[in-house]
């Protein structure tokens, strides 16, 4: 019997970019994917070290895993516990020495080294950590596993040039490393005859892609070229930084037919004095300009952000500054966040500017209330419109609807029906507003793609929406992919259990 492996991640998208490719490459070693730990032959956890409590969701996951691995071996038999990504670049061997029943810990920069790194481990008895402290293969060139027919991640670089007082990424990510244009327009092509008809564009700073290969940024470049990819139909990137945002990436995005009318642009504080505290540059009439330039050049564009409360040293009067910003903004949805110390940020050293946690609190639910707000505005003004949805997955709450996407990127529910399944775009009426959500009317149209076709034709044989396990074997799009000129082989995919933690 092959071996089996669960991925477990914690993180952001280029953390799930990343377990794509861990589980390429396991899955071109012969290894099949487990729907649980008790299924599990190797447990591969991929950490984030930006997430709050990120210490104590990786330990408390690794006590439960000592448990299993411990009764494993009283039965005769093993498991294999291997810690990958951000936090794992940052504590390294102290991981083992907390948790010396962990077999493999590598970091951000060497994941392509995973399946040596595995053989080490079974030829040894003591843990094997590799850290490295440059990146040694950029991760777009391994075997990715992707976990639904329609989409995919595409890193277009790694690393940061940023110094946010707040961050730890550039230290655990490195400097910003590109990939150049042909080689993502390449990977996106290959993608696309296998079925995928949206993209996601990732990179710790989009807008500026491009300035170590030619000196100048190319982003915008990037999306009219990706614009001539034909049966493209969606594409998305994450996330831009608005001191490097440029008008050529604006009229990019207006003039692209796919590229969707949505731009998530990090605000993370109104107040100049915070912003500046936090290495942020540039000011909020800088930021509003970008706003308001925006929807002068595509007025139906959804606007998403990000935002702190309770950075160090923040005033009542700063947080003001933020609820007027977020105020003329209007921005579709805001994820916010009560600021807490990460360790090895110039921020965690700030101790005596702390705020008072239940100020943090307080200033947190007015801005929760205001945001929540806006985003139940946003659907509102969606009712009554006749909108493209790209159908994602089954509704997790109610087995009568799909989950589907606006090009906004508004979240709406549909009901399930007979000719659509998850991957294929209809065009629906908005009947009905939700804080975070919109209902959405039976299709009036339907856009059959090769890839909903799939998911349907798995679902009716009780296989679930996710790739199913030999889809190859029937004709059906592989799932597994490798950039073109790498000579891996493409494999079928197994629908790995791709956990993003909380």
């Amino acid at each position: 019997m092959p071996r089996t492996y669960l991925i477990r991640t914690f993180g952001c998208q280029m953390n799930e970019h990343d377990s794509g490719r861990a589980a390429g490459m396991l899955e071109t070693l012969g290894y099949r994917p487990a729907t649980s730990d008790d299924e599990a032959d190797l447990v591969l956890l991929n950490t984030c070290a930006v997430r709050e409590n990120a210490d104590n969701k990786l330990y408390g996951t690794l006590g439960h895993l000592k448990s299993l691995k411990d009764a494993r071996r009283a039965a005769g038999a093993d498991l294999t516990i291997a810690v990958g990504g951000c936090l794992a670049q940052k504590d390294g061997g102290t991981i083992v020495d907390r948790a010396p029943w962990v077999d493999v810990v590598y970091g951000t920069h060497n994941l392509a080294n995973l399946p040596a790194l595995l053989a080490q481990a079974d030829s040894q008895a003591i843990p094997v950590v590799e850290l490295v402290e440059q990146l040694e293969s950029f991760p777009s060139a391994l075997p990715a596993k992707r976990e639904v027919r329609h989409h995919a991640w595409v890193s277009i670089s790694v690393g940061c040039n940023n110094s946010c007082t707040f961050c730890i990424v550039p230290a655990l990510r490195g400097p910003e490393v590109s990939r150049r244009i042909g080689d993502i327009v390449d990977e996106v092509r290959m993608l696309v005859a296998d079925g995928v008809i949206e993209v996601t564009l990732l990179g710790q700073n989009v807008n500026s892609y491009g300035r170590d290969l030619g000196g100048r940024a190319l982003f915008a470049d990037l999306l009219r070229e990706l614009g001539d990819v034909a049966d493209l139909e969606r594409v998305r990137f994450t996330s831009p930084h608005p001191r490097d945002f440029t008008e050529d990436v604006l009229h990019a995005m207006a003039e692209t037919p796919n590229v969707c009318e949505h731009l998530h642009l990090p605000l993370q504080s109104g107040s100049d004095r915070v912003l500046k505290a936090m290495r942020r540059s540039y000011r909020q009439q800088r930021y509003l300009e970008l706003v308001d330039r925006t929807r002068e050049l595509m007025p139906d564009a959804s606007l998403t952000t990000d935002i702190i409360v309770g950075f160090p040293g923040e005033t009542d009067e700063d947080f003001e500054q933020t609820l007027e910003a977020v105020e003329a903004a209007r921005f579709d949805q805001a994820f916010t966040f009560q600021y807490s110390p990460r360790p090895g940020t110039p921020a965690a050293e700030m101790v005596d500017d702390f705020v008072p946690a239940d100020v943090v609190a307080e200033r947190y639910g007015r801005l929760e209330e205001l945001t929540r707000r806006q985003s139940h505005e946003a659907h509102v003004r969606l009712v009554g419109s006749d909108q493209e949805l790209l159908i994602e997955s089954p509704s997790k709450k109610d087995a009568s609807r799909f989950s589907a996407r606006t090009r906004g990127n508004h979240l709406v529910h549909l009901p399930v029906g007979d000719g659509y399944a998850p991957g294929d775009l209809v065009v629906s009426r908005i009947v009905e507003a939700a804080t975070n959500y919109a209902i959405a009317d039976a299709p009036s149209a339907v856009r059959r793609t090769v890839a909903g076709r799939a998911t349907e034709a798995a679902m009716a044989r009780g296989e679930g929406w996710t790739l199913a396990t030999s889809p190859a074997a029937a004709g059906q799009p592989s799932g597994l992919t490798v950039p073109a000129g790498r000579g891996l082989p493409v494999l079928s995919s197994g629908g790995a259990d791709l956990t993003i933690g909380p």
